[in-house]
């Protein structure tokens, strides 16, 4: 007679953990020994109007990034398409994953950030979209980690608490619409000033998400096509490269449109738009990570292809960090109530220590998602 055994947790460190762990650590290392020996002096950023530097970029980038895979997983968690069922697991994971390393980068590059978590909610400046946001990002983060200790332990999505995972797509929804609000309605930032903000965080949210999942799928089984399971193949070539396709083309579709105006409109501050279509990360961001791997994502042939598929999200994720900073970055090159007259726009050029915070936040996240792929009691459907 069959006996049917309970799935016991075990925990196997790959290589992948090991490596990324390690070089973490080096860098961590390192970046907090700048941090010590230059101070807030070791940021390029100015009090006369480049506020906001890459490590608010990379911020933003790994956040938006997190809620967007929070929204997929949503597609089988919450409305019930079980033929979503085996991406949902990586989903949460992986939004885990970059939520942590998203804020950990946030928090390095604050003067006092054990302060800022109790004074941010404590003060209750609720007409600022930032005081939601960090409510939200809280909240958002205990859901996140219920759901990845959940699947951790062998639970199937069918299983996982259905209140449970409408709330972290509420949240998920409501973080990404107000950080576009964050920029939407700073009415003195012309280049950022915008309704369509939000709604374009969130098609970018998706757009960084399906790529995220589609690269570190093939990454955690060794960059080897046939170990990823038939399911998942099936899903990237299909619906998922599908989606893919269509929130790169929106997004293209986003930056053409701001573009056109930004160059059309003769309003103060916008004249920020000729300096950054001078700029080849402009072109590069555009065509590199927007057009080409629009195509590869259109043409089913194309999507077709494991290797097309890396190399297309590759392009994507790269191209969106490179918007990112340019949005960020740009809106903030003219002085505010100064554009009409401004000689020049002013320089930024990240510093050692800004960098250093990025590729402490990309290998904290890579150690975070290795972990819990090596967490795992059951195999993939």
């Amino acid at each position: 007679m069959a006996t049917a055994t309970l799935p016991k947790l075990g925990f196997k460190p790959s290589p992948y953990l090991v490596g990324a762990g390690a070089l973490f650590l080096v860098a961590l290392l390192y970046t907090i020994y700048l941090k010590v020996t230059l101070g807030h002096h070791g940021f390029n950023t100015t009090n006369y109007g480049v506020f906001w530097g890459l490590p608010i970029v990379a911020y933003d980038y790994f956040l938006l990034t997190s809620t967007g895979l929070t929204l997929i997983a949503s597609l089988p968690l919450t409305l019930g398409l079980r033929q979503f069922d085996p991406i949902a697991k990586r989903c949460i994971w992986l939004a885990l994953a970059a939520l942590v390393g998203g804020v950990s980068i946030l928090f390095l590059e604050l003067a006092h950030p054990i302060r800022a978590l109790w004074a941010a909610p404590l003060n209750f400046q609720t007409a600022s979209p930032l005081f939601w946001k960090i409510l939200c990002v809280g909240a958002y983060t205990i859901v996140l980690v219920l759901m990845g200790l959940a699947f951790a332990r062998g639970t199937a999505p069918a299983d996982i608490p259905r209140g449970l995972a409408v709330l972290a797509t509420l949240l998920a929804l409501a973080i990404t619409l107000i950080a576009g609000s964050v920029y939407g309605m700073i009415v003195f930032r012309p280049f950022w000033y915008g309704g369509e903000l939000p709604v374009a965080f969130l098609i970018e949210a998706f757009m960084g998400a399906v790529v995220f999942l589609v690269f570190f799928t093939y990454l955690i089984h060794g960059f080897s096509p046939t170990m990823v399971p038939e399911r998942t193949r099936t899903l990237f070539a299909g619906s998922l490269g599908a989606l893919a396709a269509g929130a790169v083309f929106l997004h293209v579709l986003f930056v053409v449109a701001r573009t056109v105006a930004g160059l059309w409109s003769y309003g103060e501050g916008l004249q920020v738009w000729q300096y950054t279509v001078d700029q080849p990360l402009y072109w590069a961001a555009l065509i590199g990570g927007g057009l080409v791997p629009l195509v590869i994502f259109a043409v089913p042939a194309l999507r077709a292809q494991p290797w097309l598929q890396i190399l297309g999200s590759l392009l994507v994720a790269a191209g969106l960090l490179a918007s990112r900073y340019e949005f960020v970055i740009n809106g903030q090159l003219l002085p505010p109530f100064k554009g009409s007259w401004a000689a020049a726009p002013l320089e930024y050029v990240p510093s050692q220590l800004e960098w250093m915070l990025l590729i402490v936040g990309v290998l904290l996240a890579n150690t975070i998602y290795a972990a819990l792929e090596s967490w795992s009691s059951t195999k993939e459907a």
